[in-house]
């Protein structure tokens, strides 16, 4: 009772096949071929753009901080 038989699936295909008509059906369906591809095709560039990430390098007798905060000579002469 709750499931369609064969008959009922060739009668509302055949429906559908008058509505849209073959031509309107095939080029829905190759547009959303097209839509999947670009999306593929999205994707993978998608990967290729982003670049790995360098490790940190480490400088041997300096502290970071005293890298990037400036010296006491330099602060004078900006005065």
């Amino acid at each position: 009772m709750g499931s369609f038989s064969l008959m009922h699936w060739v009668i509302v295909l055949l429906v559908v096949m008058l509505l849209f008509g073959g031509g309107r059906i095939s080029g829905l369906m190759g547009d959303v071929a097209k839509g999947i591809k670009s999306f593929k095709k999205g994707m993978a560039d998608d990967d290729d753009d982003i670049a790995p990430a360098k490790p940190a390098t480490r400088i041997e007798g300096q502290r970071a901080a005293e890298q990037d905060a400036p010296s006491a000579t330099e602060e004078k002469t900006k005065a």
